[in-house]
């Protein structure tokens, strides 16, 4: 926490699901090895990846909705509307905000059309995105060293 007259950011607990983002990433970057055949002949690798981007996934938004709390932003209708919310508030680059709410996007297809699921495209995103997330976090350090001066 910075200074009491201020909002109350929980930078520990920030830095606790940027810690365990980290962690689901190395996994992540375990399973981006295997071919897109492995990937789609073994229901234990391709149901992890989904699983762990998903959880992910989760990470970023826990993330985005304490920074949210904890600056009393305009609280967020949907999910997608949370990186718009952090790129008006100056947390995260506008264009990152498209970038962050097509990772939202893609998790809702996880968690609820995961019976029709295209592997395919899972693995297409775990080979192309993860870098999003470490931005995302990049993104983050950032600002939360920045409001250490502030606060």
């Amino acid at each position: 926490m910075f200074d009491e007259t201020h909002p109350s950011i929980d930078e520990t607990l920030i830095l606790a699901k940027m810690g365990k983002l980290n962690q689901y990433l190395k996994y992540l970057n375990e399973l981006r090895k295997c071919s897109l055949e492995e990937f789609k002949d073994d229901f234990k690798i391709s149901g992890s990846a989904e699983r762990y981007l998903q959880v992910a996934i989760e990470c970023v938004i826990d993330i985005g909705n304490e920074i949210i709390s904890s600056l009393q932003l305009k609280r967020p209708e949907r999910y997608r509307d949370i990186p718009y919310i952090l790129s008006e508030a100056k947390i995260i680059p506008k264009n990152f905000a498209e970038t962050f709410a097509t990772m939202i996007g893609f998790r809702n297809l996880l968690v609820h059309d995961y019976a029709s699921i295209n592997l395919d495209m899972v693995y297409e995103f775990l080979q192309k995105k993860l870098q999003d997330f470490e931005a995302f976090m990049r993104h983050v350090s950032k600002w939360l060293k920045e409001a250490k001066n502030v606060y």
